[in-house]
């Protein structure tokens, strides 16, 4: 695991270039090394001065850019030691401010998905549908008892972990070899390989991120735990008036919520069983009405009764007032309106895909917990494979929970250590709120035929589901693949979809109709 703080210059780089320019004798080079000392502290200065500003600009007399330029650089310690005050009342909000960016090399998906939770931040991924995985390496946890305490045949226990995973990513690299794509054979990856991820986040929410990885139960799992306390160190250095913040956090290594359930339910919690596609939980009432009176009451600024009138008496005078109504709103509007009506799911997929759901920041999203470990009985077979090579598929799902069920049960390891042997083909249900917006987003980038396949199914599972949402009709017949809405394809090689919306034919995308003729006013448009 490499973690590393991304500053505004490559330090590096700049002391090469100036070792060029001054000489390489002894004085000059303690002489570059102060300069880059320095550059590196006013950077550091430079950005808590931004956070300071933000702590005293509420009761300050003069302008924003007065205020900043009143924080002084060489001032740096009482600049610290007043956000820190202004932190103690309560005011976390200023750290929003103090943007970091971090490179985070050889982490598995267990931290990927972690980080990912915390919708504040933002990342990017090294791709497993495009990238061939088989040399990328994995992480190898110590073994400990059901009490936490290292297995005195850990060693041992490594060795057979690490044998059976490499075993795996062979297993791997031979579906890449009978011309399995990448996307498809990653469902065989456990989640200890190695994940690159560039992540930004705000100084406030790495505290956040720095407490839970290091303060709760979270911290049981080993390699969380330890990126946990690389950040602590980094901002101990960069950012350091959230450390007393930290510091002062209890520490809880028990789901209190789990405990309290686990008291009491005795045996109620069933075995859990898979759902075939996803299941709308909660909607909002006459989605198509809500959404034309939004933009109703936001243009003209009246209130609800006055805008139902309007728009009844409007779709009285044209019927397909509302049809175009809203056709206007999904492809030319800004999207507010659709952001008022919020759609509840639960959602099945496979740890493969977990990250291109969670990966759109604009719902919040409920994902399993690692511990207890999901079901390793159920998966999802890639179609490819399904096709070319199901047998050896299922025989490594079989095997990977007899390894997994000897070290729970044989060797005595607790579920923190067994996180590792989760397959991303394993499947996981999610709870979601999305609204729509953010539905309308997730459909046009996953309904595209040239999506991923297990993600069509569940854009199109989501559009079924709206489909049936009776009130909807006129929202659900209008949103889709992005070039069902703007009429373009910005694929590098189109399917031609683009060109039978442009002719306002019904189309089939999978096992769904995504488009109803349009009525006569659209046509030619």
């Amino acid at each position: 695991m490499k973690v590393e703080l991304l500053g505004a210059l490559d330090y590096a780089k700049l002391k090469e270039i100036l070792k060029g320019i001054v000489g390489d004798s002894e004085e000059e080079l303690a002489f570059v090394d102060e300069i880059i000392e320095a550059i590196e502290q006013l950077e550091k200065a430079e950005r808590a001065i931004k956070v300071a500003a933000a702590g005293g600009l509420s009761n300050f007399k003069g302008n924003v850019f007065e205020k900043i330029s009143s924080v002084r650089a060489e001032d740096y310690d009482e600049v610290v030691a007043f956000i820190k005050r202004v932190l103690k009342l309560g005011h976390d909000s200023i750290t929003d401010h103090d943007y970091l960016l971090f490179a985070i090399q050889d982490v598995s998906p267990v931290i990927e998905q972690t980080i990912i939770a915390e919708r504040f931040s933002s990342f990017t991924i090294k791709s497993r549908r495009l990238v061939d995985f088989s040399k990328a390496g994995f992480y190898i946890p110590d073994f400990h008892d059901k009490a936490g305490n290292i297995l005195p045949n850990n060693e041992e226990l490594k060795d057979i972990y690490t044998n059976y995973m490499q075993g795996l990513f062979n297993k791997y690299a031979d579906f890449l070899g009978v011309g399995i794509e990448p996307e498809d054979a990653r469902f065989v990856l456990p989640y200890c390989y190695n994940s690159n991820i560039i992540m930004g986040v705000d100084a406030h929410s790495l505290k956040d991120m720095i407490i839970k990885y290091t303060k709760t139960h979270l911290s049981k799992i080993q390699e969380l735990r330890e990126f946990g306390w690389r950040l602590y160190d980094i901002a101990k250095k960069h950012v350091p008036y959230i450390i007393d913040e930290i510091d002062k956090t209890p520490y809880q290594d028990t789901d209190s919520v789990r405990d309290f359930i686990d008291e009491r339910a005795g045996d109620r919690i069933p075995d859990y069983d898979f759902m075939a596609k996803p299941v709308m939980l909660n909607n909002p009432q006459n989605v198509d009405d809500s959404i034309l009176l939004y933009a109703l009451m936001r243009r003209y600024n009246i209130e609800l009764n006055q805008a139902k009138k309007v728009l009844e008496e409007m779709s009285e005078e044209d019927p397909n007032f509302k049809y175009d109504f809203m056709r206007r709103i999904v492809k030319e509007g800004d999207g507010l309106e659709l952001k008022q009506v919020n759609f509840e799911f639960q959602i099945p997929q496979s740890f493969a895909v977990l990250t291109h759901l969670t990966r759109h920041r604009t719902h919040p999203i409920m994902a399993q917990e690692f511990v207890p470990n999901p079901n390793l009985e159920y998966y999802i077979t890639p179609p490819a494979i399904q096709a070319k090579c199901a047998k050896d598929f299922d025989e490594v799902f079989t095997n990977n929970k007899i390894m997994y069920d000897t070290f729970k049960n044989e060797y005595g390891v607790w579920e923190e250590d067994l996180v590792y042997f989760t397959l991303s083909g394993n499947l996981s249900h999610t709870v979601t709120n999305l609204d729509g917006g953010t539905l309308k987003h997730i459909l046009g980038l996953r309904e595209c035929p040239k999506a991923q396949w297990e993600t069509q199914a569940m854009a199109r599972g989501l559009h079924e589901e709206l489909d049936k949402l009776e009130g909807a009709e006129i929202f659900s017949s209008i949103i889709g693949p992005n070039c069902k809405i703007t009429g373009v394809c910005r694929e590098r090689k189109s399917c031609g979809l683009v060109n039978k919306y442009k002719e306002n034919e019904e189309v089939q995308t999978g096992d769904n109709k995504v488009l109803a003729k349009a009525p006569e006013s659209e046509k030619n448009k």
